[in-house]
């Protein structure tokens, strides 16, 4: 993932789509696995790539201290909005409620974690909201 947005950030300043005050604008995609539909045109990254080949040290240098302010504005905003994230929130209200559905709108794709709940929401209910919880508040 923080390969990624480096060299996400890295493209987007090399190709000139970024000023260095234009941080908000930055698009870093949801999943690090997988191409995206946010994804760049790849004949655009190659340009971008080549462009930023083509500058001078100095000028190279410069780029990569905008990328590295990007990435700790990045992080910054990331952990401030962490706690207490209005998604959050939503979501455990709706583990509660539909705990299946909340797991669901967590992982964007019906996968192993959504039957397993499914299946435990059937059983019993409360292992359903219990297990919605652990998905929705854990690291993954």
């Amino acid at each position: 993932m923080k390969k990624s947005i480096f060299i996400l950030a890295t493209l987007f300043i090399a190709a000139g789509f970024l000023s260095p005050n234009s941080y908000a604008t930055v698009v870093v995609p949801a999943t690090s696995s997988g191409a995206t539909a946010n994804d760049p045109d790849p004949a655009a990254v190659k340009s971008a790539i080549q462009e930023f080949r083509n500058l001078s040290k100095k000028e190279k240098k410069e780029r990569m201290k905008e990328v590295k302010t990007l990435i700790k504005h990045y992080k910054a905003d990331k952990k401030a909005h962490k706690d207490g994230s209005d998604n959050t929130v939503l979501l455990a209200i709706l583990a509660i409620l539909l705990p299946p559905l909340a797991v669901y709108l967590h992982q964007g794709e019906i996968n192993s974690k959504f039957w397993i709940d499914l299946l435990l929401t059937i059983i019993f209910w409360l292992p359903g909201v219990v297990y919605a919880l652990i998905v929705i508040f854990g690291n993954n």
